[in-house]
């Protein structure tokens, strides 16, 4: 008699032992196939590829991104670096560069001191630097840094360029004050080279926007003088030493009196850019003495 007995209208049921026992058979099967065929083989690997490899792309990919952007951050890293000693470089050759203009500039300054040492070398001078100006675009008063200490005393003659720049009007023991000849108070006794003709360079701040000083009063009888003509500090100067160039007449006109005539000069001197003068450590009175 069979030992699975089924009743009328009720459900058949297999006992727990035989369905292990079949699945277990079924899995040596399963096994034994595998082991031994290459049945499931290929299937099992298109399930492996269409799972595995899309996958392994995504990492690969994921890294590959991955990997060039660490590459790009470490190139602009390295740029950024770059970048900042090149912008270092650059202020240091600015600076240089600066300092060799200001050397050079101050070369050609001392060069022209020379060479107006050497035309005036009749007269024993001393070089002074400027240290402070009573402002405004002209060095029509301004403070040197040599004294007493120096040998330096009011109404020295003060010199630069190629000619006159004033005298000195108060000393101190490392100091001095220097009034300018285009101060609008400054009255200068001069003549004309060419022709010994006299004449007063008066002052005009308002004029040196133009780069020009006045004169008046030349007595030109002859009409010997022209624009271009050198204009000197004269012999009856009670201030200055005589001979020094003071600038280059560039137009006259005669006077209302039809005695004298007035005009204007260029300066020799350059009244806008001083650095270093030439002091002559001698003066009117002493020279006369």
């Amino acid at each position: 008699m069979s030992p699975i007995i089924r009743k009328k209208g009720e459900k058949f049921t297999l006992p727990s032992k035989y369905l292990l026992l079949i699945i277990t058979f079924i899995c040596i099967c399963m096994m034994v196939v595998t082991f031994t065929t290459d049945m499931f083989h290929d299937s099992l690997g298109n399930v492996v590829g269409y799972v595995t490899v899309p996958f392994q792309n995504g990492i690969t990919e994921v890294g590959t991104w991955l990997s060039d952007k660490s590459d790009e951050l470490s190139q602009i890293r390295i740029l950024l670096q770059e970048n900042k000693e090149l912008r270092q470089k650059v202020d240091e050759l600015t600076i240089e560069n600066t300092m060799l203009q200001q050397d050079k500039y101050e070369l050609n300054q001392l060069r022209e001191l020379y060479k107006l040492d050497e035309e005036y070398s009749g007269y024993e001078k001393v070089g002074a630097r400027i240290i402070a100006w009573d402002g405004g675009n002209w060095f029509h008063s301004f403070t040197i840094d040599k004294g007493k200490d120096d040998g330096l005393a009011v109404d020295m003659n003060v010199m630069a360029g190629s000619g006159l720049v004033g005298r000195i009007v108060a000393v101190g023991k490392n100091w001095a004050k220097v009034t300018s000849i285009i101060n609008d108070n400054s009255n200068v006794s001069g003549m004309v080279l060419s022709t010994s003709d006299n004449l007063i360079v008066c002052g005009d701040l308002e004029l040196m926007s133009q780069g020009l000083i006045r004169f008046e009063q030349l007595v030109d009888s002859k009409n010997q003088v022209v624009e271009g003509d050198k204009i000197v500090t004269s012999n009856i100067s009670d201030k200055y030493l005589p001979g020094i160039l003071i600038g280059y007449i560039s137009s006259m006109e005669m006077d209302s009196n039809n005695l004298t005539k007035s005009g204007y000069a260029t300066p020799a001197v350059d009244f806008q850019h001083l650095e270093e003068v030439l002091v002559i450590l001698e003066t009117k009175q002493s020279l006369e003495d």
